[in-house]
């Protein structure tokens, strides 16, 4: 019996002895301690790339390139020089026919005109007709009375202007004429007689500039007016002749 002990011990000794080392922990099995205290967090999605919008050409980009090139090339290249007539100041040629006559003033009496405004025209005719048998003073007083039944008649104010005129109150004539203008603002043909008549009191006074301008005005307004087409051939006369 004590042999077969010993002999069972010797055997045990003599086998190989295993290996006694501490397994490592799993990195990929999570205790349940740490998956409790921390929620698993999925990552944000990138967010999507920015587009760029188109450019929009501007709508007078091409107007404004096309002005540059304009601007450059009258910079570059100079304007060529224009040859300048010499002129009196009053310009002959009309931009308008002539005008049909409007001067009378009976044709104005309709059945629709009032029975003052008839009054004052008839007067205004009477008048006319003494300026034109050169008695400026008669048609004067006769005048005069026009415009005291109907102080709204244009054509009282201008003949009165032509009584003034005639009559050599140039001053006077030409504060009518005035008043005539203010109410004659849509007939051509009695304005270009306004600035015909307003012209000669200019050249009487000495206002030659303004003289000119006025018989300019009447032409261009009715280039059939006679008293304006007969004073820009007076003034043309002197630089006529010192030119030949």
């Amino acid at each position: 019996m004590l042999a077969l002990t010993a002999i069972v011990g010797a055997a045990g000794s003599c086998a190989p002895r295993p290996l006694y080392r501490t397994p490592l922990p799993s990195t990929t099995a999570a205790s349940p301690s740490s998956s409790a205290s921390s929620p698993k967090i999925s990552p944000a999605p990138p967010p999507p790339p920015v587009q760029e919008p188109a450019r929009t050409p501007f709508p007078q980009e091409a107007k404004i390139r096309e002005q540059n090139l304009k601007t450059k090339d009258l910079t570059t290249s100079p304007a060529p020089k224009e040859t300048v007539k010499p002129s009196t100041g009053v310009t002959p040629e009309a931009n308008t026919a002539p005008l049909p006559d409007d001067g009378s003033l009976l044709a104005k009496i309709t059945p629709g005109t009032s029975p003052q405004r008839a009054a004052s025209l008839r007067l205004t005719e009477e008048g006319k007709k003494l300026l034109e048998a050169g008695d400026p003073a008669k048609a004067l007083s006769r005048l005069e009375k026009t415009i005291v039944i109907d102080s709204t008649n244009p054509y009282g104010y201008f003949y009165l202007a032509k009584s003034h005129y005639r009559l050599g109150r140039y001053k006077e004539s030409l504060s009518f004429l005035d008043v005539a203008e203010s109410r004659l603002s849509g007939e051509p043909f009695w304005l270009a007689e306004v600035y015909a008549l307003r012209g000669e009191n200019f050249r009487a006074l000495g206002m030659l500039d303004k003289a000119e301008a006025s018989y300019a005005q009447a032409l261009r307004l009715n280039s059939g007016n006679r008293t304006a087409t007969d004073a820009v051939a007076r003034l043309q006369e002197p630089s006529q002749a010192t030119s030949r």
